[in-house]
C-alpha cells in the first residue's frame, strides 16, 4: 500500500489518537487500522481515558457518558487513584469508539466543542435522542456514525 493510500487512515488515527493523549500516552502512534487493533487488543494505558475526561469542554460524567464508555464513575476514580495501568479490552474499545465519534463530529462542525454540544443534544435524524445515549451498543454507535455521515454529506433525515 502506498503512502497516498494509507494517508487518510493515519490523519483519522492521529486525530482519534491525539483526543487520548497523543504521544503523551502511546508509546508509539497507530498508523494503522490494524495497529489501532492491536493496541486496543493489549488495553489502552489508563491514562488515555484521563486524557480524553479531563479535556471535555461540555461533556460530563453522567450514566449516559457511564453507559458509552462501559465504566462507572467509582470505577474511573479507581483508575485514577489506584494508578490502576490499563483498561480493559472492551473499555479500550469503547474509549476508542467514543473519540473516533468526537473526531468525526469535530471535523463536521468545526470544533470539539461544538461536536461535544451535538453529543448531548437531541438529533432529528436520531428520532430526538441524543447521540450520546446510543453509544452504549453497538447497534447504537452505527446509527450515530450513519447520522454522522449524512451530516457530512448534506443529508439530514
Amino acid at each position: 500500500m502506498n503512502e497516498l493510500a494509507q494517508s487518510p487512515d493515519v490523519a483519522r488515527l492521529a486525530a482519534v489518537a491525539r483526543l487520548l493523549g497523543g504521544t503523551s500516552t502511546f508509546r508509539k502512534m497507530p498508523r494503522s487500522p490494524l495497529e489501532a487493533h492491536e493496541l486496543l487488543l493489549n488495553g489502552l494505558p489508563s491514562k488515555a481515558l484521563v486524557y480524553l475526561v479531563a479535556n471535555f469542554a461540555f461533556l460530563r460524567w453522567d450514566d449516559s457518558f457511564a453507559r458509552a464508555i462501559g465504566m462507572s464513575h467509582r470505577t474511573y476514580q479507581r483508575h485514577t487513584a489506584e494508578d490502576i495501568r490499563q483498561l480493559s479490552p472492551e473499555q479500550s474499545g469503547r474509549a476508542w469508539k467514543l473519540a473516533e465519534i468526537l473526531a468525526k463530529a469535530t471535523s463536521i462542525f468545526g470544533s470539539k466543542e461544538e461536536a461535544e454540544q451535538w453529543l448531548e443534544r437531541p438529533a432529528i435524524g436520531l428520532d430526538q435522542r441524543k447521540p450520546i445515549d446510543l453509544l452504549a451498543t453497538p447497534a447504537g454507535v452505527e446509527l450515530v456514525e450513519d447520522f454522522l455521515a449524512r451530516l457530512e454529506y448534506g443529508v439530514y433525515a
